[in-house]
C-alpha cells in the first residue's frame, strides 16, 4: 500500500473513530451497558468521565483527519492509549463476572481502532530540512 493510500484510509478511519468516540459512547452505554459501561444501574460518574475524555479525543481525531501527517503524535497517542485501556479492561473483565461483556464490546473496539491507526499511519514522511538547535545557535 502506498503512503497516499494509507493517508486516504487513515483519514477515513480518523473520521469514523472520531465520530464514534464523540457521539457513540453515550448511546452504546445505554443500549449495551454490559459491553460498554462499567457501572451499569443508576447514574455512573465513571461513564460520564469516560464520555468526556473520549468525546474530546474524538473531536481532535476528526480534526486530525483533515491533515493526518500534521497530527502524528495525536494518532500515536490514540493508538497507545487504546492499547493500554483495552489491555487493562481485557485483564480485569474475566476477573469480575459482571464485566465479561466488555471482552465482546469496548475491548475489541479499542484494540481494533489502535491496530487500524497503527497500520495506516505512515512510518516516515518526506520532511524539509529543518535546522536543529545547534545550526540555529551556531
Amino acid at each position: 500500500m502506498t503512503d497516499a493510500d494509507r493517508i486516504k484510509y487513515l483519514r477515513i478511519a480518523l473520521l469514523l473513530v472520531g465520530l464514534t468516540f464523540t457521539f457513540g459512547i453515550w448511546p452504546l452505554g445505554i443500549v449495551w451497558p454490559s459491553g460498554c459501561a462499567w457501572h451499569a444501574g443508576g447514574q455512573s460518574l465513571y461513564l460520564q468521565m469516560i464520555i468526556g475524555i473520549y468525546a474530546t479525543l474524538g473531536v481532535f481525531l476528526i480534526l486530525a483527519g483533515r491533515h493526518p501527517l500534521e497530527h502524528i503524535s495525536l494518532i500515536w497517542f490514540a493508538v497507545w492509549s487504546s492499547i493500554v485501556h483495552g489491555g487493562i479492561m481485557a485483564v480485569q473483565a474475566p476477573v469480575y463476572p459482571q464485566h465479561r461483556g466488555h471482552l465482546f464490546g469496548d475491548v475489541p473496539v479499542l484494540l481494533v481502532a489502535a491496530a487500524v491507526f497503527a497500520i495506516l499511519t505512515p512510518r516516515r514522511r518526506a520532511r524539509t530540512k529543518t535546522p536543529g538547535p545547534r545550526e540555529v545557535l551556531g
